[in-house]
């Protein structure tokens, strides 16, 4: 189920992705990861909360950038961090 939450009304264009190659986090570090996800604040690329190191969650921690996108080929879903919630 999709809902509708406040901060995709502050999303703007979708940025670029820092990286093509994975999450960029597991990348420096020679981490693995399961699925990757797009930052929609910042184009951050980062790994999921089923990889070990859960990277897209740290940097909602971080940064408090609330929206993400899957960066899985085909998959177009997104989610809010804060409402904890597809949108």
């Amino acid at each position: 189920m999709t809902t509708t939450c406040a901060h995709v009304t502050e999303l703007g264009a979708e940025p670029q992705p820092s990286t093509l190659e994975g999450c960029e986090d597991c990348l420096a570090t020679g981490s693995r990861w399961v699925h990757l996800r797009l930052c929609l604040g910042c184009g951050k690329v980062a790994c999921c909360d089923s990889s070990p190191a859960r990277h897209a969650s740290k940097h909602f921690a971080d940064e408090g950038h609330p929206i993400v996108r899957s960066f899985e080929p085909g998959e177009t879903w997104r989610w809010c961090f804060v409402d904890n919630t597809l949108v």
